[in-house]
Parts: structure tokens; C-alpha cells; sequence
């Protein structure tokens, strides 16, 4: 009774001060700065009250994770190491709560290149020489409600802006780079979900600490459900070798299936549950997630009438005596969108430009990811992704692509003794439907390209070169470039050459 009595007192104390903290904040904050503050404030109550009861001797701490030598990874996206608040000294062992982060700063620059007909009002990659530059810096902090249950909350600052204000690539050079662009940081909660893993049997496996998952056991045969506010890509489309533009390759249809029009908002997330079902040497992961409520807005639909259902099989081998995935992945936008063939008889019948913007209605828009991952040697890995959407209407979330395909490299730098550094080798073609080259060449805009004209359609074809340099524990330098052929698949610009230096620190 005395647990139940603290807990209630320590969470209306949590309430009370959210309150005031929510009440004290402007208009301008938004939702996400008040949803992370109470959901913080929250959790200080919870962890409050679990501190209180252990004093007392009514409260275990969460089992301690096992020392088996087989390691599983799941869940949202992770990045660096963690530190672990109990192990870092600060609380009783059975502390619940694990607090990392990380910060990024990525310049690109570009030399001037051809560009006939360049139109400044439009979304094309400005030809004269260029540089831009982006930093966030995000804190993640965990909590474990049980041994199987954790939540998780991003608070993130971003600033900067992606090259031509990330126009001009449907391959974008800079996964670092949002939508959204501001001279002055500006904050965000990024991520906000929680995790719960039913244990099935079979093996019991250690899961090592990492950003957004506390170490564990977890049984072979499981079930993992998350629900909040995370991106598709933390659960979907995952690969080894190319998949974190802080530690790996930079370019948008490298890091992810350049087809996958997965739901997000102008910065990559979503609100949305995912459930992963795992057997022997199989997964089979389903989500559904809320869509913007116009085509790359700022803003989530609030009541799921536009919205995406994704799933994903995966089977893992050991071809070549080296583990390997490969993952099939098939997803449904539904919401209102433009047909392109709306689009341009609508411009016919008035005379004017066409954009999808006008014709918008309730429609559905399929695609398809096949996605592999295989170690050829223990230093060495390949990557190979082809993917395929409903090439009649505009894109909704990700960037105009309506075919994809990419392949790469990835060596650790064990044989030149410096086995925690790593170079990045991969290209990519991608390429556009029929009714997408007859919109884009009519003068019509899309997501992040449109010339204002295409008098030369051809595959956007990108080659991406890296090395990242790992100074200490805490720091990585990578060296980055990119070569990009037919840049918004207009064979008149181009090519481009883009250099990058990306700084990454974790803690």
C-alpha cells in the first residue's frame, strides 16, 4: 500500500509542475516542446517514486542482462554508445533510467557546374559554387518501466540548412539535412514511443546497451511492439552497412530504399505502432503510421485519415560463412494526393502550370523494397537495395523517386590497422514513371525537384565515396563525396560534385 501511496503522490506532483511548465511556455513552442517537457516531468515523478520504494525494500530493480554470447539487435535506430546512469556511478545498481547523446555537424560544398536554363524559382540545385552546413545535437534518455517494458524520449536541437535548401536531388546528397531549414537552432522531440518485448522461448540472447535500447535478455522466439511517436526507417528498410547518415553514407536513396515513400513529417517521423514477430531465422515486421496532411508538411493528420500500412519479411542466413539478411518489404499510402495526369489535363483545360497541389483527393499509392545485407569476409560487407512505387501520383513523404536501384560496400579498417575506421563505396540509379516525366517536363514541382522544365529525361545516377576516421571513443571525422549525374533527371545539368566533412561525438 505504502508503494501504491508514493507512486500516486509523486506522479500528481509530476502533473502539477507539467502543468505549470506547459502553461508557462508560448504559443510558438508547439507540441512537441510541451509533450517532451510533461513527458520528462513524468518520468522524474515515476522514477521518483521507485527510488522511494526501493528505499523501503518494495521494489526490485530490473533483472540483471545475461552474459550469453549471442546478440540480437531490434527496435528504433541506434547510434553510439550508451551510459548507463547506474554504471556511470549516479543511483542504486537497479537504476532504471540509461541517458546518452550525440551531436553532428555536416558541410557540403559544390563547385559550380553546367546548367543551362536555370530558373532561381524553381526547386533545382543552384549551379554556382556552394556550401551549407547542418548541426543537431540530440539527448536520449530511457527508462525501464520492467525488464521488458522501456520508454524512450529524443529531445533534439536542430540548426542550418541542406545545400539549395535541399532542392535539386531526388537523391539527396545529405541524409543530415531536413525539409525544414533555420538560420537559429530550434528544438524538437524527435522520437517518443515505448517498447514492450513478450518473450516466446527458444535461446536467451543479450541485447547490449545502445541509443533507444537498454541491455537485456530477450528469448530468440519474441514479439516486439512499439507504439509513440518514432521514424518507419527506425523498424523498416534497416541495413548494416547503409542506413545512419552520422556514421555511414550521406546520400537519401543509399541510406534508405530511394522508392519507399515511407509516412513522415518534414523531418522524418511519424506517430505510429509497429509490431516485429520473430522465429528461428525469420521476422515478420507491420506497421501503420499517420501521414502528413498535405504532401512533405511540417504537420502530422491528427486523426490517422491519411495514413501508411508497411510490412516486412526478413530471413537470415550465413552465406560465405558470414551472417547475411534479406528482407522483403511492401507498403500502401492512402490520403489525398495529385495525380499527374490530373495534374497536366487540368494545366491544358486553364492554361497554366500543372501542379498536383490542385487536383488533390483520396487515393492510394503502392510500392515494393527488396532489401540485402551480406558479410563477405569479417571486415567486409555488401548492400543491395531495389525498390518500386505507384508511379501516378505525387510523392508523399520521402522525395520523387518511382525506381531505385543501389548496391555498395563497406571495409573496416583492419587492414590497415586502424580496425574501428571504415570506407563506404556505392551507387545508385533512380529513375521516374512515365506520368512523372510528363508532369516534371510540363514545368510542375514536385517534393524536393522540378527545373521548371525536362526537355532531356535520364536516370539520376549518384556514386558516394567515404572514410570515417575514428579519433576516440567519443569522436568520428568522416571524409565524404558524391557524383551526381543528371541531377532531378535533367541530362541538360550537371554533373555535380559534392564534397562533404561530417563531425560526429557521442556520450
Amino acid at each position: 500500500m505504502m508503494k501504491i501511496i508514493v507512486l500516486m503522490v509523486s506522479m500528481a506532483v509530476g502533473f502539477v509542475r507539467s502543468g505549470r511548465t506547459v502553461a508557462a511556455m508560448s504559443r510558438r513552442a508547439g507540441p512537441d516542446v510541451r509533450w517532451g517537457k510533461l513527458l520528462l516531468v513524468l518520468l522524474a515523478g515515476v522514477s521518483l517514486s521507485r527510488f522511494v520504494c526501493a528505499a523501503d525494500g518494495e521494489v526490485a530493480g530490473p533483472d540483471a542482462a545475461s552474459t550469453d554470447n549471442a546478440t540480437l539487435s531490434a527496435g528504433p535506430v541506434a547510434d553510439g554508445k550508451a551510459l548507463d546512469v547506474a554504471s556511470a556511478g549516479v543511483g542504486p545498481a537497479s537504476n532504471p533510467w540509461l541517458v546518452y547523446g550525440q551531436y553532428t555537424n555536416t558541410y557540403q560544398w559544390h563547385p559550380a557546374f553546367s546548367a543551362p536554363g536555370y530558373n532561381p524559382d524553381a526547386q533545382s540545385l543552384n549551379p554556382g559554387n556552394n556550401g551549407e552546413q547542418t548541426n543537431d545535437a540530440t539527448l536520449y534518455l530511457g527508462y525501464r518501466i520492467d525488464p521488458d517494458t522501456e520508454i524512450w524520449i529524443n529531445p533534439e536541437y536542430d540548426q542550418g540548412f541542406g545545400l539549395s535548401n535541399t532542392f535539386g536531388v531526388a537523391g539527396y546528397v545529405s541524409g543530415e539535412a531536413y525539409k525544414v531549414g533555420a538560420v537559429n537552432p530550434y528544438y524538437r522531440t524527435s522520437r517518443l514511443f515505448i517498447r514492450k518485448v513478450f518473450n516466446l522461448g527458444g535461446e536467451s540472447q543479450h541485447i547490449d546497451a545502445q541509443m533507444n535500447q537498454m541491455a537485456e535478455s530477450r528469448t530468440a522466439d519474441n514479439v516486439i511492439v512499439t507504439l509513440g511517436k518514432f521514424s518507419v526507417v527506425d523498424v523498416f528498410d534497416t541495413n548494416a552497412y547503409a542506413h545512419d547518415p552520422r556514421n555511414d553514407f550521406l546520400n537519401w536513396s543509399i541510406i534508405d530504399a530511394g522508392a519507399f515513400d515511407y509516412a513522415a513529417d518534414a523531418w522524418g517521423y511519424s506517430y505510429g505502432g509497429s509490431v516485429e514477430w520473430t522465429q528461428s531465422w525469420w521476422t515478420l515486421r507491420s506497421g501503420i503510421f499517420d501521414m502528413p496532411v498535405v504532401p512533405n508538411s511540417e504537420k502530422l493528420n491528427e486523426n490517422l485519415s491519411e495514413l501508411e500500412w508497411v510490412a516486412e519479411f526478413e530471413g537470415r542466413e550465413n552465406w560465405f560463412v558470414q551472417p547475411g539478411k534479406i528482407k522483403l518489404l511492401v507498403f500502401i499510402n492512402h490520403g489525398k494526393m495529385g495525380s499527374y495526369k490530373d495534374a497536366l489535363q487540368l494545366a491544358a483545360q486553364t492554361g497554366t502550370t500543372p501542379s498536383t497541389a490542385l487536383v488533390r483527393r483520396y487515393a492510394s499509392r503502392p510500392g515494393v523494397a527488396l532489401n540485402i545485407e551480406q558479410g563477405l569476409t569479417p571486415d567486409l560487407g555488401l548492400f543491395a537495395r531495389a525498390s518500386l512505387n505507384g508511379g501516378n501520383e505525387e510523392e508523399f513523404a520521402f522525395t520523387d523517386i518511382n525506381q531505385s536501384f543501389s548496391s555498395g560496400l563497406s571495409l573496416q579498417g583492419d587492414r590497415w590497422g586502424r580496425a574501428d575506421d571504415t570506407v563506404g563505396l556505392a551507387g545508385v540509379v533512380n529513375g521516374l514513371s512515365n506520368a512523372a516525366r510528363n508532369y516534371f517536363a510540363a514545368g510542375g514541382l514536385g517534393g524536393i525537384i522540378g527545373d521548371g522544365s525536362l526537355p532531356q529525361y535520364a536516370g539520376e545516377a549518384i556514386v558516394e565515396l567515404y572514410y570515417a576516421c575514428h579519433i576516440s571513443a567519443h569522436i568520428t571525422v568522416t571524409l565524404d563525396y558524391q557524383h551526381v549525374n543528371n541531377p532531378a533527371y535533367n541530362a541538360e545539368r550537371g554533373p555535380v560534385d559534392v564534397f562533404g566533412i561530417r563531425t560526429h561525438l557521442v556520450f
